[in-house]
């Protein structure tokens, strides 16, 4: 390798000392510099990569990204939650609703109520602040852990899903896949939010937390604004080559930043099938850990 430049610097040279030679190398060199500056700095430092636009992203999840069609927000005044039916339908056939679904996905040391369904306790790696959150069943003690449609209902409204058939929306809002179970205050704080407004205090998290909200706004085929998109964008450009996924693939994100541990994959990937044997063996194993 070190021949090799040797050898072209002394090509270099001598083109250097001939007219047209010259001119030939001081156009290669400016070819090389303007690579660098375009393309291999903005990867490297941040200062550069806002400089110069902040969106040099690049991965499946920034190709959906620039996919997303772009659009104006449909009006809001019409949204009402209740046109989702959040919580009315189960998609598997489990016989659990999908709030009871996530909570046992997303958790670990699950202990569930003799019903087989009902989440009475667990631990939550919380993804969107990486802390650490015990959820305990009661009136006083539920909203601690709260389950969030990553892209947020009345945002899915304003990007389409206002046109949608009642049996679409339910289906969205019903789908295990564009929920996660996550701190209460963080989700409180979050609301409704687009990620060009709101994006989780957990910056390890917040790669997955876009890449999960083009997956569902392109699989559920919802509009961003330019200033959206151009968030979601900014953020991926700090992970190249991001993968695009949704929550039930995911099974619960394992190492996705500060005080998110592994385990929380590993229990998440074996809740769903191992709920189904709890109920068929009976309430004796009601009360055993979700892993």
């Amino acid at each position: 390798m070190r021949i090799a430049v040797t050898v072209w610097s002394r090509h270099m040279v001598r083109a250097l000392c001939r007219p047209l030679g010259r001119f030939a190398a001081l156009l290669a060199i400016a070819a090389i510099l303007g690579l660098v500056i375009g393309i291999v700095l903005p990867r490297v430092s941040e200062p550069v990569r806002r400089a110069t636009g902040g969106t040099m992203a690049f991965g499946e999840a920034a190709d959906l990204a620039r996919g997303l069609t772009v659009a104006e927000p449909h009006a809001s005044a019409s949204y009402d939650r209740d046109l989702f039916a959040f919580r009315s339908t189960d998609p598997d056939g489990n016989g659990c609703d999908v709030r009871e679904d996530v909570l046992a996905r997303d958790l670990t040391d699950v202990v569930f109520d003799t019903d087989g369904c009902t989440v009475r306790s667990g631990t939550l790696a919380d993804p969107y602040t990486g802390q650490e959150v015990r959820f305990r069943r009661g009136k006083s003690t539920s909203a601690a852990v709260q389950i969030d449609h990553v892209v947020a209902l009345r945002n899915a409204w304003i990007s389409g899903a206002d046109t949608w058939e009642l049996s679409r929306r339910i289906a969205f809002a019903n789908d295990s896949d564009v929920l996660l179970a996550v701190q209460g205050q963080a989700n409180q704080e979050k609301s409704d939010a687009s990620a060009d407004h709101w994006l989780p205090p957990n910056e390890g998290f917040r790669c997955d937390y876009v890449a999960m909200q083009v997956s569902i706004k392109h699989t559920w085929g919802l509009s961003v604004t330019r200033t959206e998109r151009t968030a979601m964008l900014e953020t991926l450009a700090s992970c190249p080559g991001q993968n695009a996924a949704m929550a039930g693939v995911t099974g619960g994100f394992v190492g996705v930043g500060a005080g998110v541990g592994a385990g929380v994959g590993a229990t998440g990937a074996h809740a769903m099938p191992m709920r189904g044997r709890r109920r068929v063996e009976g309430a004796r194993l009601c009360t055993l850990g979700a892993g």
